[in-house]
């Protein structure tokens, strides 16, 4: 019995940081909309400042006056990112906000190395709770029994100031409707402010307070990230007695895995979160989306039109110049273009599902990495010729996404985009986890193409004709009658009905289709590199995809294309140099503001104002 109480506890010690952190992302999404990305990077600010602040302030009053000055100055950093890139995209469609986000995360990662550098740093002890208490005859830490006490105060805190107060008050408006409150001549620029700032600091403060148990590192961003967006969903977006019920709910049993199911610790909290939305789809305590709400994409009345004779000469003379590639001899440029090939076939299977059915994955990799493995496994264990298992890595895919679109398709917006992350993981979990064939953390290797295809420059052909081919496939069947009855059930479920259409089959095949289509490339991708490993299935991977079709433009069918290239060739030139995050952050965040429609998408617009005209429509 003393285990369970000491393993119960601890459980709750561990949900204080997660609450925080996740209480303040809520507070952010509630009122402003953004799918802030970014909130990890808030989390690792408070633990780095906490630690140096800690170190000028001695004591238990020091100790104590540190982690607020932390979370204090976490919060004004966050009013910072809000002032200098979130409110210059505003505007824009909710979901390309993330890529700002994005942005900033690899801005803050490496300016925090530059700062604290890369070695891991060690969190002080708390004055005053360095012992043990002993309950049941089992040693429970003072500090988690602090923590314990922290948690509830905080709650009670952020409970009276929304509840209670004229602040609070216009929080709770603007999460319901802040159209509505700003007609009421509310100033939602310091309103969006005031959030971000609190919103932050609370991210901030959870850093802080987590530094006596574990300290302060550059991966700490992305190892809560996962856990914090599970815990906002589970407890229903915006809502901060529901991140602290899915906080508690998620930090205990994950301790109770650890004890009892190892092997479930992966997992657990996806699993636990697909769960919740199958039977309450809003989450605990959600409300329901209005329509277009958290999952806006751009303008569902702008139409994507086929290409003219003028666009269809340029394609071709791209066309033209990428079979000539070869002729230079650079065996180190067909590879790279043959990496472009095939991250633009995958970006562009996303944006069928995403521009097109108007559904946002966050685990469209399950598909790539999907297909990837499906052709690795049947080379590695059935010696299968390469062609076979270019055609299977697709169909294995496709009926992956089939399994997965049948659980997703009953629910909307981040919603639904959370369960494909959820599925996503799970999928990553087996791979990982089941070392005896799919190889685990190692990988599955010597997965080389046919003789036929080994040369370089005949696999970069290989490539080119299957990846193009897979592009105009998907190109043409977004001009097809299905490819209207997905759009039309994208802009208007009830008008689509009424016609007749079949809303969830569509979209359901839509799924089905596109991550076949990521599974083609990811069946390219293994025999190009010659390896597979379950990094490929990440989330990581998926945001890889999504941050290269909104980069390109998400109302132009050539975006994705144009946002794969860009960011992939951009990435292997920055590379090279040490701080490269810090400069393709800039850059995508100058991007971001600059051309909020996308590359492709503020390139037209541009033209369009000069005079060129329109020698294409809104498809090119």
């Amino acid at each position: 019995m003393g285990v369970l109480v000491a393993e119960l506890l601890a459980g709750l010690a561990n949900a204080a940081a997660l609450f925080l952190v996740a209480s303040g992302l809520s507070l952010i999404f509630g009122v402003t909309r953004i799918v802030n990305f970014a909130h990890g990077s808030f989390y690792m600010l408070g633990a780095f400042i906490g630690y140096s602040a800690m170190q000028v302030l001695p004591g238990a009053i020091g100790f104590w006056a540190a982690t607020l000055v932390a979370a204090v100055a976490v919060g004004l950093i966050g009013v910072i990112v809000e002032f200098l890139v979130l409110r210059q995209v505003y505007k824009a469609p909710e979901l390309f906000q993330l890529v700002a986000t994005f942005g900033v995360i690899l801005v803050i990662q490496d300016l925090a190395l530059l700062v604290w550098g890369p070695e891991d740093l060690l969190g002080p002890r708390a004055p005053g709770l360095k012992g043990v208490v002993h309950i049941l005859g089992e040693p429970v830490p003072s500090y988690d029994l602090a923590l314990i006490g922290i948690t509830p105060f905080v709650l009670l805190v952020l409970w009276y100031l929304i509840s209670r107060t004229r602040v609070g008050i216009l929080v709770r408006a603007a999460t319901q409707d802040r159209e509505m409150v700003g007609a009421l001549g509310v100033n939602q620029a310091w309103l969006f402010t005031g959030v971000f700032f609190l919103g932050s600091l609370l991210a901030g403060l959870g850093g802080a307070l987590q530094l006596p148990k574990g300290g302060a590192d550059l991966l700490m961003d992305f190892n809560i990230l996962a856990s914090v967006f599970v815990v906002v969903v589970i407890g229903g977006m915006g809502s901060i007695p529901g991140a602290f019920i899915a906080a508690v709910l998620i930090s205990v049993l994950n301790v109770f895995g650890v004890k009892f199911i190892p092997q479930s610790t992966l997992v657990l909290m996806f699993i636990v979160m697909a769960v919740v939305l199958l039977i309450r789809p809003y989450g605990l305590l959600g409300r329901e989306e209005a329509p277009g709400e958290h999952g806006q994409v751009g303008d569902p009345e702008q139409p994507i039109s086929p290409l003219q004779s003028t666009g269809k000469l340029v394609v071709a003379g791209i066309l033209v110049v990428l079979a000539l590639f070869p002729i230079f001899d650079s065996p180190f440029l067909l590879v790279l273009m043959t990496d472009v090939i095939i991250v633009s076939l995958f970006a562009v299977s996303l944006h069928f599902m995403l521009s097109l059915g108007g559904l946002v994955s966050f685990g469209h990799a399950a598909f790539f990495g999907g297909g990837a493995y499906a052709a690795a496994l049947l080379v590695h264990y059935v010696d299968t010729p390469m062609s076979l298992a270019l055609l299977m890595a697709p169909l294995l895919a496709g009926f992956l996404a089939l399994i997965i679109g049948w659980f997703c398709i009953r629910l909307t917006g981040v919603y639904f985009a959370m369960l494909t992350l959820a599925f996503a993981q799970l999928v990553w979990s087996v791979v990982f986890q089941w070392g005896e064939v799919t190889g685990g953390d190692d990988g599955i290797v010597n997965i080389w193409p046919a003789a036929w295809a080994s040369s370089t420059t005949v696999y970069y052909y290989l490539t080119l004709v299957i990846g193009v081919g897979g592009i105009i496939l998907m190109r043409h069947v977004a001009h097809s009658p299905f490819g209207y009855s997905v759009r039309a059930s994208r802009d208007s479920i009830l008008r689509a009905e009424a016609t007749g259409i079949n809303t969830k089959r569509i979209q359901w095949v839509t799924i089905a289709f596109a991550g076949a289509m990521a599974g083609l490339a990811g069946g390219l991708f293994v025999f190009s590199k010659g390896s597979v490993f379950p990094t490929e299935l990440e989330i990581a991977k998926s945001f890889d995809a999504l941050i290269m079709v909104f980069l390109g433009g998400v109302k132009t069918l050539s975006g994705p294309i144009v946002g794969a290239s860009s960011l992939t060739i951009v990435q292997d030139f920055l590379s090279r140099f040490e701080y490269w995050r810090l400069a393709l952050g800039l850059l995508i965040i100058l991007i971001v503001i600059l051309a909020p429609e996308g590359l492709v998408g503020s390139a037209r617009k541009l033209g369009n104002r000069i005079g060129l005209g329109r020698s294409e429509g809104p498809g090119t």
